[in-house]
């Protein structure tokens, strides 16, 4: 069974930054295209940043330049550094696993709720 499970968001002020965590098991995280999401109400879930297995990067345009992700394969974790923080970076972000650089993989986190916020 495969799980993936977030952890790290929390409220922030805007200009302020936070780190996401996701660990995984299940799979061969080493192998697997990693990848976070986010979603706000009454809006589609739109693709943050991917990384794949190769230390590839691809990120949204809103969060070029501020945001980060990384992976430590020996503890099968994936991390979003979030830096520079905007109140529209509000959201729920979603870890997600065995993605492409276009498209999302079948495996997802419950989410964690971020909120920048004065």
């Amino acid at each position: 069974q495969v799980q993936l499970v977030e952890s790290g968001g929390g409220l922030v002020q805007p200009g302020g930054s936070l780190t996401l965590s996701c660990t995984a098991s299940g799979i061969r995280f080493s192998i697997n295209i990693m990848a976070w999401y986010r979603q706000v109400p009454g809006k589609e879930r739109e693709l943050v940043a991917v990384l794949s297995s190769g230390g590839i990067t691809n990120y949204a345009d809103s969060v070029k330049g501020r945001f980060t992700i990384s992976r430590d394969n020996a503890r099968n974790t994936v991390y979003l550094r979030m830096n520079s923080l905007k109140p529209e970076d509000t959201a729920i972000y979603y870890c997600n696993g065995g993605a492409t650089f276009r498209t999302a993989g079948p495996y997802w986190g419950q989410g964690t709720q971020v909120t920048v916020s004065s």
